[in-house]
C-alpha cells in the first residue's frame, strides 16, 4: 500500500485542501496520515475523517520583534526531532504540505530522510514558511501564473486549489430555507475567511439599509462577531462559522463578498460566483491578498475593492455593479484553466513515488 503524510495548518486555509484530497487518496488506495501542531485548528477539522494524527511542537517564525522570537525556534528544533521521529515510524512514500508553520520541521525533516515531498503555494507570492521549504521540495503546486517567476525552474506546477467537491453539490431551496429568504430578491453572500473580517462586517452592517432594499444577504461574519441588534432584521442572516451547510449557502448566492484568501478565491473560481474581492489591506499583513486579488481581477474572474477605499458608498456601488455584471464575471471563469486542481495534483504524486 503506497503511504502519504500531508501536513499543514494554523488556519483553516491550510488544512481545507488537504481534506479535499483525502477521498481521493483513500480511492487510489493510499494510507493517510497527518502530522499537524499538538492542538491547532487542523487537530480539530481532521478529527472528522479518521485518519491517524501526530502532534508536533511548533514555533511561529516572525517577522517583527517580540519575546517569543528567543523561546520559538526551540519549539521548532524540537518538532523537527518529533517530526523525524514520526516519519521514521511512518516510513511514507511522499509528503505533502499545504503550508503553515507546522509544516516546515515536516518538510525538512523529510528531506533528511530522503523522503520526496510536495508543497502548495495559495498565495502569488511565497509565504515564509513555504520559503524555508521550497529548496527541498521536490515539486511546487502554485495558484498564478505570476508565482512562477519566484520558484526555481523545474518546480513550480500550476494546479489551483484543492476544492472540497461537495461544496458544489449545495440546495439553493435549503439554503433559502436556512436563512428564512425568498426567491424574489437576489442574495448576497459575505464571507470573510474563519476568523471573519471586522472593517468588512461593519461596512455591510452600515449599508444594510440600501442594500436590503434590493438584495437579501447571508453574513458570515466570524466567532463571536454575530452583531446581536440586528438578529432579528427581515433579509438579513449572520452565522459565526457554517461547516456542512455552507455548500447551500454558496448554491443560494447570486454574488460573494469576500476576502482575498487563495483558498477562499480558488473557491469562488471553482462555483463560478461572481464576486467582490476586499482584501486585507498591506498595513494589516504581507500584502498577499493585494496581490491575489489583484491576479482574479485582471484574469476577469473578481471586482477589487481595496479596503482603503472602502466606504458605505463604494460598497453599494461596487455592488450594484457587479451584480449588473454578474455574467460578464461567471463567464470568465467558465474559460479559467485552474480547473481540476485535484487529478492534476494526484497526478503530481503518483508522479513523484514512481521517480
Amino acid at each position: 500500500m503506497k503511504k502519504i503524510v500531508l501536513t499543514g495548518g494554523g488556519t483553516a486555509g491550510h488544512v481545507t485542501p488537504n481534506i479535499a484530497l483525502l477521498p481521493h487518496l483513500k480511492e487510489a488506495g493510499f494510507e493517510i496520515s497527518y502530522i499537524g501542531s499538538y492542538d491547532g485548528i487542523e487537530k480539530r477539522l481532521i478529527s472528522d475523517f479518521e485518519i491517524p494524527y501526530y502532534g508536533i511542537s511548533t514555533g511561529k517564525l516572525r517577522r517583527y520583534f517580540d519575546l517569543k522570537n528567543f523561546t520559538d525556534p526551540f519549539r521548532v528544533l524540537k518538532g523537527f526531532a518529533e517530526a523525524k521521529s514520526t516519519l521514521k515510524k511512518i516510513a511514507p512514500d511522499v509528503v505533502f504540505s499545504k503550508g503553515g508553520f507546522v509544516s516546515v520541521p515536516v518538510v525538512r525533516a523529510a528531506a533528511s530522510l530522503g523522503i520526496p515531498c510536495i508543497i502548495h503555494e495559495s498565495d502569488m507570492t511565497p509565504g515564509l514558511a513555504n520559503k524555508l521549504c521550497i529548496p527541498v521540495a521536490s515539486k511546487v503546486c502554485c495558484n498564478f501564473p505570476e508565482t512562477f517567476e519566484l520558484l526555481p525552474k523545474g518546480k513550480a506546477v500550476l494546479t489551483g486549489s484543492p476544492i472540497r467537491e461537495e461544496l458544489a453539490m449545495g440546495s439553493k431551496e435549503a439554503g433559502l430555507n436556512m436563512c428564512n429568504f425568498h426567491n424574489r430578491k437576489p442574495v448576497i453572500m459575505v464571507i470573510g475567511g474563519s476568523l471573519g473580517a471586522a472593517s468588512v462586517n461593519m461596512c455591510v452592517r452600515k449599508a444594510l439599509p440600501v442594500l436590503l432594499e434590493d438584495y437579501q444577504i447571508v453574513h458570515i461574519c466570524g466567532k463571536e462577531k454575530v452583531d446581536n441588534l440586528l438578529l432579528n432584521t427581515p433579509g438579513y442572516k449572520q452565522f459565526e462559522y457554517v461547516k456542512e451547510e455552507l455548500k447551500d449557502l454558496f448554491a443560494m448566492a447570486d454574488i460573494v463578498i469576500s476576502r482575498a484568501g487563495a483558498n477562499a478565491i480558488c473557491e469562488l473560481l471553482a462555483l463560478k460566483k461572481p464576486n467582490l474581492l476586499i482584501p486585507l489591506s498591506a498595513k494589516a499583513s504581507r500584502g498577499d491578498q493585494i496581490l491575489n486579488a489583484n491576479s482574479f481581477k485582471n484574469q476577469g474572474f473578481s471586482m477589487v475593492l481595496d479596503e482603503d477605499d472602502m466606504s458605505e458608498d463604494t460598497l453599494i456601488k461596487a455592488v450594484d455593479g457587479l451584480f449588473a455584471n454578474r455574467d460578464m464575471y461567471r463567464k470568465a471563469m467558465e474559460e479559467s484553466n485552474l480547473t481540476d486542481s485535484i487529478a492534476k495534483i494526484m497526478d503530481l504524486i503518483n508522479e513523484t513515488i514512481n521517480k
